[in-house]
């Protein structure tokens, strides 16, 4: 064996052990805050490491997921065999999800409309019926889940691994692509210091009172995230939020309170849900606005540098 091959294949599997570590760490995370059987939650983490890791270094690290998978899951599955079936729906639904937007081209900067689009139907609705059917028939045939017990733990497993996707993968895909702004001065930075802390104050304040009315106070800081910041703004702050509000959940607190596990899952999913969608749709519009006029100035100047190179006389009628 070369060098070369060695040294290739030894980076591989580095990336490899890099993804299931990145995967097991976010899926420990994730338990903590479980409502079905101490392993469903509103929010999977590795389902957004997974795809983000997929696009990122491509098909080749599936092997780290299918590891970081059996990891988590070993200490909690049911039976052996019950482990290994939902190993192989949890590897496979980013897999199939990866798959799909290759197909569609989707691209990793998610500058275009098409991109968020694809990500919200093709990687995470889609790409995660796999995992939340194959997981919750899994847990019924083992006898761990009553078989009454069947929809409401797909209908959590399958929305946690979708808000998984439509929060970790932007927040990840825009942490790949993070630089240091040279150029910002301080007005910009005082303004990005404002916006976390106005979304922070208004998440806090909107997950700790009765009223669900309240949820709506977080929209405006997105929206300003997304106009100012586009994606850069929007993904993280649309992570904490869906954090918080995960958070405020689990205690059964403010909006949530009361509630029964169906009730405050609908609550809790379409409140996340909305928050994600409007936030990477509006970066998106804005991402293709900004270009679009990028590019017609761009246009426009270089026809004034042909006309005057035509017509040199129209610079010196112009004085």
């Amino acid at each position: 064996m070369r060098k070369a091959e060695i040294v290739r294949y030894g980076s591989a599997a580095l990336w490899i052990l890099a993804v299931a570590a990145a995967y097991y760490g976010s899926a420990r995370l994730g338990l903590l805050q479980q409502l079905v059987r101490g392993q469903v939650t509103p929010l999977w983490p590795p389902t957004g490491v997974a795809l983000a890791g997929l696009l990122v270094l491509g098909l080749r690290i599936w092997p780290g997921i299918a590891l970081g998978a059996f990891l988590v899951n070993v200490s909690i599955g049911p039976s052996p065999l019950a482990v290994l079936a939902i190993v192989a729906g949890n590897t496979l639904a980013p897999v199939c999800a990866y798959l799909l937007l290759r197909r569609a081209k989707f691209r990793n900067e998610l500058d275009r409309l098409r991109d968020v689009l694809a990500l919200v139907f093709l990687g995470a609705l889609a790409g995660m019926l796999i995992s939340s059917t194959v997981g919750s028939g899994v847990l019924v045939l083992a006898g761990a889940l009553q078989a009454s017990n069947f929809w409401p733990t797909w209908s959590v497993w399958w929305t946690g691994d979708a808000m998984g996707v439509l929060v970790v993968t932007p927040f990840l895909l825009v942490l790949r692509r993070a630089r240091w702004p040279r150029n910002a001065g301080l007005s910009r930075w005082i303004e990005a210091v404002a916006l976390a802390l106005g979304t922070l104050f208004a998440t806090i304040l909107a997950t700790s009172t009765a009223s669900s009315a309240l949820l709506f106070l977080v929209f405006p800081f997105l929206i300003w995230a997304a106009f100012r910041f586009q994606l850069a703004g929007a993904a993280p702050c649309a992570l904490g939020v869906s954090t918080l509000a995960i958070l405020a959940a689990a205690r059964e607190a403010g909006p949530f309170a009361g509630q029964d596990l169906f009730a405050s899952m609908v609550t809790l999913q379409a409140f996340n849900g909305t928050t994600a969608l409007m936030a990477l749709l509006l970066a998106a519009v804005i991402t293709e606005r900004n270009k679009t006029h990028e590019e017609l100035a761009r246009v426009c100047t270089r026809l004034l540098e042909m006309v005057a190179f035509i017509d040199p006389r129209s610079d010196s009628n112009d004085g």
